[in-house]
C-alpha cells in the first residue's frame, strides 16, 4: 500500500496493473502487455477477485497464486457469480502445481452453481487435495445474520 501510495503521489497519472505501471487513459486492465513469468506466489489466504466472476480469474491465476485458502464470494446467478469457469480453473491450475498441498475453498454463499460443481467434481477435488468448507456457524450483527467460518493460521 505504501508503495502504491508513493507511486500515485510521484506519478499522479499512473497506476499499477499486474504489477506494471500504466497510464489509465491509455490502457485497460486487459492490456496487451504480457505479464512477466516468474515463480508462483504462496499465500495463506486469497480472495477470488470480482465476486468469483470469470472476467478476471482464469487457470493462470491459480497456477501463479497458490493459497492454502481461497475465499469464493458471489451470489448473483444472473451475472454469472460465482462462475463455474472460475471453479473449474481452480482444478486446472492446482493440477499443475507439481506438489499436493492442501487447499481449502471457502464459499461465502451456498449457491446452486457451487453445489453442482462440488458434486460433479468431488473425485477430482479429492485427487488434488482440495477441501470445500461449508459454514455451520452464523454471525448476527445489527439485525442481520450470515454464515461465517473461522480460520486459524
Amino acid at each position: 500500500e505504501e508503495e502504491l501510495s508513493r507511486s500515485s503521489h510521484t506519478n499522479p497519472g499512473k497506476s499499477l496493473v499486474n504489477g506494471i505501471k500504466t497510464n489509465p487513459a491509455s490502457s485497460s486492465p486487459k492490456s496487451s502487455l504480457p505479464v512477466p513469468m516468474g515463480p508462483p506466489v504462496y499465500v495463506d489466504l486469497a480472495y477470488i477477485p470480482n465476486h468469483c466472476s470469470g472476467k478476471n480469474t482464469d487457470p493462470e491465476f491459480f497456477k501463479r497464486v497458490r493459497a492454502s485458502y481461497y475465499v469464493v464470494s458471489g451470489n448473483d446467478a444472473a451475472n454469472g457469480e460465482p462462475s463455474r469457469a472460475v471453479l473449474d480453473a481452480l482444478l486446472e491450475g492446482k493440477s499443475q502445481w507439481g506438489e499436493n498441498l492442501q487447499v481449502t475453498l471457502i464459499p461465502t454463499h451456498d449457491t446452486e452453481v457451487t453445489r453442482e460443481w462440488y458434486q460433479q467434481t468431488h473425485e477430482k477435488q479429492q485427487e488434488l487435495n482440495i477441501m470445500v468448507l461449508a459454514s455451520s456457524s452464523t454471525v448476527v450483527m445489527q439485525d442481520e445474520s450470515f454464515p461465517a467460518c473461522k480460520i486459524e493460521f
